[in-house]
């Protein structure tokens, strides 16, 4: 897989230095004019050339020089992005949430799938090994009762928003908000576990248009799945699946998926932790696996696909639902 990063923002530093180790080489690295001297850092360290034009990048690299593009830009850039790196021929890793609304998420896999490229949500959680193993622990449980979640993280932005400064994660024009971005993983390892639920529901605390936390609620008809998303306040984080049998325990925020413990009722603990040490490797190397893999690689990047257009299905009910509306929702 031979990368151009787009965007120069804080997940550029957090995975950059290991993505040749994830089997994604760095072709090269694009940002805008005013972001030319990080940019030219960036491909200096990293490797590849640096650009300050997104579409000269697009039509002066061939397919085989750059096949895959890693949107990393604020929310409300992913549709547009996106769709022109697709429309290239290249295969394309969006950083989450893949778009602003389900009609933009459907129409660039529409557009993937026509041409026969891949298209990836990056999302930390549902790749890692400890999820497959909670959908291989969920049987002895019993029968799922209630699924709780939390993450409730309180953003230094808050701070500036409350002074009236408004940054992307808190502005309804850039698609920001907490269900956009924390409550993203909820719905992501809920819905991956159990699929679309009957009805979804986003009791959200909206200040000034955008939701700064909130509680979404979707209900499965056997049993209901509450999950917990702040970026105005803090507390622990976990994930829980509750059982007639016993529950599945997650102690850490729902991105990182971290280790699994399984309580039975009949005394029975047993503890996992098969992570690797940076959250974001597992993902990258199932997106270079699927690059090499052929026919089969482009079957399971679809199919992971359909579970990231769910999920945004229903993010978008629940945020409208919650009276949170962007300017992509006027379109």
């Amino acid at each position: 897989m031979k990368l151009a990063i787009v965007g120069t923002g804080m997940i550029v530093d957090l995975v950059g230095a290991h993505l040749s180790e994830w089997g994604c080489d760095v072709a090269a690295v694009v940002g805008t004019p005013g972001t030319r001297e990080r940019v030219m850092g960036l491909a200096a360290s990293l490797g590849g050339t640096g650009w300050t034009d997104y579409a000269q990048m697009l039509e002066q690299t061939t397919a085989e020089e750059v096949d895959t593009v890693y949107v990393a830009v604020p929310n409300f850039l992913h549709h547009d992005f996106c769709r022109q790196a697709l429309e290239a021929g290249r295969n394309v890793i969006v950083e989450k949430p893949m778009c602003s609304n389900a009609r933009e998420s459907a129409e660039l896999a529409g557009l993937a799938r026509e041409r026969g490229l891949l298209l990836f949500e990056a999302i930390s959680n549902v790749y890692q090994p400890t999820y497959a193993r909670i959908r291989e622990l969920l049987p002895r449980v019993g029968d799922v009762r209630v699924v709780s979640l939390n993450y409730s993280q309180r953003s230094h932005r808050y701070d500036a928003f409350r002074e009236g400064t408004v940054l992307p994660a808190f502005d309804p024009a850039k698609s920001g908000g907490a269900l956009m971005d924390l409550g993203l993983y909820c719905l992501q390892w809920v819905c991956g576990l159990f699929g679309e639920p009957r009805s979804v529901s986003y009791a959200a605390n909206v200040e000034r248009g955008i939701d700064t936390s909130g509680v979404t609620t979707l209900d499965y008809g056997t049993f209901k799945a509450v999950a917990v998303a702040a970026k105005d306040c803090a507390g622990p984080s976990a994930s829980v699946i509750e059982g007639t049998d016993g529950y599945i325990l997650q102690a850490t925020p729902p991105n990182a998926c971290g280790s699994v413990e399984l309580h039975l009722n009949d005394g029975t603990f047993e503890t996992y932790d098969e992570n690797p040490e940076l959250q974001w490797e597992s993902e990258f190397r199932a997106f270079a696996a699927d690059a090499d893999g052929g026919d089969e690689g482009l079957a399971h990047c679809y199919r992971m696909l359909e579970q990231s257009l769910l999920v945004s299905r229903v993010q978008t009910e629940a945020r409208l639902g919650a009276g949170v509306r962007f300017p992509a929702d006027e379109a």
